[in-house]
């Protein structure tokens, strides 16, 4: 989505809060969970979940292993579960013509650097690139290329946008920028 006026211009990006990693969070805190029981049931000897006999599972060496699979996968849900609660990476990018600058901001994890805040001078940047890369995941990223500086993405890595779309994304700034498009083509 994206505000625009004479002299500002905001584009929101989009940050980990989407449906498929909140669906894999729950998948993999669930299967995790099984693991677990499943290996505390082959300790104690009863089955902790009803459906699943655990007769077959001896202790050591299957059953600790999926209960230490089932911790591991407990943290991967929760990691992830996380950055879908605090929407890590959303916030917007925004280019103030007035002031002469190019505003990113962004949301991380908790703690002192929560807001990741920078401001760049428009003289400072040489283009606007889109990197395309097609195949069984295809991949497309704008970004903005400064002199002397690394490049600095302007959307999501995993964003799902067809080529059309990026390329009226890409036009956008350029044209309010008066800077030329780079085109990459991955692998």
């Amino acid at each position: 989505m994206t505000r625009q006026s004479k002299w500002i211009q905001i584009d929101f990006v989009k940050g980990s809060r989407t449906f498929s990693n909140s669906f894999w969070a729950c998948v993999l805190a669930c299967g995790a969970l099984g693991s677990i029981l499943v290996g505390l049931s082959s300790h104690i000897g009863k089955d902790l979940i009803p459906l699943l006999s655990s007769e077959q599972i001896v202790f050591i060496p299957q059953g600790i292993v999926m209960f230490f699979y089932g911790i591991a996968g407990l943290f991967i849900g929760s990691y992830l579960g996380c950055t879908v609660f605090w929407n890590v990476g959303s916030g917007y990018n925004l280019f103030d013509k007035r002031e002469g600058t190019f505003s990113i901001f962004r949301w991380g994890f908790p703690g002192r650097n929560r807001c990741i805040r920078i401001k760049i001078p428009l003289k400072n940047i040489q283009a606007v690139g889109l990197e395309t890369r097609e195949g069984i995941y295809p991949r497309r990223i704008l970004y903005s290329r400064m002199r002397g500086q690394q490049s600095v993405p302007l959307t999501r890595v995993a964003e799902d946008s067809s080529l059309s779309e990026m390329e009226e994304k890409a036009a956008e700034p350029a044209r309010s920028l008066r800077v030329s498009i780079e085109s990459f083509q991955g692998l």
